[in-house]
This record gives C-alpha cells, sequence and structure tokens, in this order.
C-alpha cells in the first residue's frame, strides 16, 4: 500500500448557513457539489483546493461539541498552504476574521499562523 495524499478532510459545522459562507465566500473554495440528504435532515458541501483535494462540509442536526481548548486528543488542526503569509494574514482580517501572529517554525524556518473557523475549529496558514 502507498499513501498517495490526502483525499478530503470532512467537518460538521453548527450552522450551514454561515460556514458555508466561511469556506466558499471568505476561504474562496470553489463548490463541486451541493446535496441535502432529506432522510438525514443534513447538508453534504463539497468543496475544491487547488491541489485536487476537498473539504467535505457537513450539517447534522444536535451535532455535540468537539473540545479544542484546553487541546485534547486527536485532529489537532487543518493546515492550509499559502504562497503569502503576510498577504493572507491581511486578507483574512479584512473579512473580519481574527488571526494570531505570525510565527516561525523553529525547524523549517517557515511561516504560520492560526486562525478558527466559524465554530472555533483551529485552522492554520502555512508558507509554502
Amino acid at each position: 500500500m502507498q499513501l498517495l495524499g490526502i483525499h478530503h478532510a470532512a467537518i460538521i459545522c453548527s450552522d450551514y448557513t454561515r460556514s458555508k459562507h466561511f469556506y466558499h465566500q471568505i476561504l474562496q473554495l470553489p463548490i463541486i457539489t451541493e446535496h441535502f440528504r432529506q432522510h438525514r435532515h443534513s447538508y453534504k458541501l463539497d468543496l475544491a483546493l487547488p491541489d485536487g483535494s476537498q473539504i467535505e462540509l457537513f450539517s447534522f442536526d444536535n451535532a455535540p461539541k468537539r473540545p479544542s481548548y484546553p487541546e485534547a486528543q486527536g485532529l489537532r488542526h487543518l493546515a492550509f498552504k499559502v504562497a503569502n503569509i503576510e498577504q493572507s494574514k491581511v486578507y483574512l482580517q479584512s473579512q473580519g476574521v481574527a488571526v494570531e501572529e505570525i510565527r516561525t517554525d523553529e525547524y523549517t524556518g517557515k511561516q504560520f499562523t492560526f486562525f478558527a473557523d466559524p465554530d472555533g475549529l483551529p485552522l492554520e496558514l502555512y508558507e509554502a
């Protein structure tokens, strides 16, 4: 077996309209498909990233909150590659998104910063 990459990351949101706006409009991820699954009373939105990977955005009634702080075991955050960290931070802030200070990875020398989606899911920008 050889893993070839990450196909998608799945995210369950609390407010579908708000999260769809965040990922599609603010993060500018193109919509591949959008489905309302009547039998589950749930939306499934597939969003594209330039490298071919995807974000699957789901809505489920009464989904429990996932602890983020203090950090819990499991997936820590989702990191996106960007060409210019400074421009990306300025853009997100212009959209009303709170972004942490840019830091430098002590091992790679690359710059990175964190922000959160509407449900507090930690997201990272990592300069490629």
